[in-house]
């Protein structure tokens, strides 16, 4: 049994029980059954199906978004456009339900066909992260449902009463649609769940969410055993202001991706690139815009920044503001843990390291920006590119060709790559994910559908003649 606890105040929520290995091991046998089930039924009946858990979870958007504030301690409007996230999601899946499939293709030989046919991989295994206990499991499991996978879902053990509520809103919509809940099967439990989904050689895909360093550890099991896994691991995202950048779009930005979720996103920015001619004036009004970020309760919708989820990251946060300081860095505000109940710290702002600081290609979940100087743009993209990870990254300027320039081969080597916008709150229409570090996977929309498929080059011979390929003779 573990206890869930609320960020804002320390208080136990809820004891849920874990599941043992007995128990996974029965699970997955009753998922592997009913896939049998949803894999017959046609895939736009899945996105109908789809479409109801959407409706499910748009009618306790409310309620699921205070769970969310209460037991992770992101703010209520983002709890609220988490389970958002997730109903947008199975909107976009039911249009996807119509429109899945590969390409009929020339073929060389008279009276053949030549066909790309997709199939679901089979079970689809998904361990999700305390940040967004709602959302990642969405832009997973609604894809995965409607290409014809069942689903077995593994959220992380401090938000277990989040993934308890969240499966059975779906379970509901299944069974009265005379579909096995089985179909998106849910399994509370830690490392040792983790591990036997890794190694299981049932678990066709194992999609995980988490650090870059659990994310190698999974990715080295499901390997070892030839199987295919979607990662989206750590991000160190940067933002770059050029001198001719538009301030007013600037301060807001900087302030959301830095400051947002208490810095617990993997796509808040942690870095910010400042032109020297610019970085004292942007200085200044960051940390006036800081000073007026009001601190309080999660659930109150009158607070924009609540607290870090564990008290280990409250360690994590003081341990990563000495070590700035020792390598040289000056705290221009914040730095220090907020006199309240919970896991409160003060949003910081560091100047005065240098690019390449071990601090600042360390990814530290918590709402901490380095502020560093450039002078020339081909320098400052490298520099956006030396770190391990590579998620989201954004530049602010007016400059078109210096636009395309981030665009292109010599820019930007993230996943998400941005322009006068902040790294982070990613639409579902676009893939969501990054190389490197960050693990090379994609979720939600674009064409990340096909992760959750398998592809078989289909030849038809409909004539009555056998003519080879490469008009090979064998005779």
């Amino acid at each position: 049994v573990v206890t869930t606890y609320c960020p804002a105040n320390n208080e136990p929520i809820a004891s849920v029980r874990q599941a043992s290995l007995e128990d996974y091991e029965e699970t997955v046998k009753k998922a592997k059954e009913a896939w049998k089930v949803w894999a017959d039924i046609p895939a736009p009946k899945r996105g109908e199906i789809v479409r109801q858990i959407g409706d499910a979870l748009r009618q306790k958007i409310k309620v699921l978004g205070s769970l969310v504030s209460l037991e992770m301690g992101k703010i209520f409007v983002e709890g609220v456009g988490e389970v958002q996230e997730y109903v947008d999601v199975c909107d976009y899946a039911v249009g996807l339900s119509r429109m899945i499939g590969g390409p009929i293709l020339p073929s060389e030989r008279p009276g053949h066909a030549l066909i790309e046919q997709w199939n679901p991989v089979g079970l689809v295994g998904i361990i999700t992260a305390f940040n967004f206990p709602v959302a990642v499991y969405g832009w997973n499991s609604a894809i995965a449902m409607i290409c014809g996978n069942a689903c077995l879902w593994k959220g992380a053990p401090t938000t277990s009463l989040i993934s308890v509520a969240v499966t059975k809103i779906i379970a509901k919509v299944l069974e009265d649609n005379r579909v096995p809940g089985a179909v998106c099967s849910l399994v509370c439990g830690g490392a040792d769940i983790g591990t036997a989904m890794a190694r299981d050689e049932r678990m066709d895909l194992l999609s995980f969410t988490g650090s870059t360093k659990v994310g190698k550890q999974v990715a080295l099991m499901v390997q070892e055993r030839f199987g295919r896994s979607l990662l989206e691991l750590g991000g160190n995202n940067a933002i770059i202001v050029f001198e001719d950048a538009d301030l007013n779009l600037v301060i807001p930005s900087a302030l959301f991706a830095a400051v947002g979720t208490a810095g617990q996103r993997c796509t808040t920015a942690r870095r910010l690139f400042l032109h020297e001619s610019i970085h004292d004036e942007v200085v200044a009004k960051l940390a006036k815009a800081y000073a007026q970020v009001r601190i309080g309760d999660p659930w109150d919708s009158d607070t924009l920044y609540g607290p870090l989820h564990t008290k280990e990251a409250v360690k994590m946060f003081l341990d990563a503001v000495e070590q700035a300081k020792q390598q040289g860095g000056s705290v221009v505000c914040g730095g220090k843990v907020i006199n309240r109940p919970g896991n409160y710290v003060e949003p910081t702002i560091v100047t005065g390291l240098p690019h390449n600081a071990p601090i600042v290609h360390t990814e530290t979940f918590a709402p901490i920006l380095y502020v560093l100087k450039f002078k020339e743009e081909e320098e400052v993209f490298a520099w956006n590119n030396e770190v391990k990870q590579g998620l989201s990254s954004s530049i602010f300027t007016k400059d078109l060709g210096r636009i395309f320039r981030w665009l292109g081969p010599k820019g930007s080597d993230c996943g998400i790559v941005n322009v006068n916008i902040p790294t982070s709150g990613a639409e579902i229409g676009g893939a969501f994910g990054g190389e490197k570090h960050t693990g090379g996977g994609r979720e939600s929309g674009s064409d990340s559908w096909k992760l959750y498929m398998r592809r078989s080059t289909c030849t038809i011979n409909y004539s009555k003649n056998l003519p080879l390929a490469q008009g090979i003779k064998f005779q």
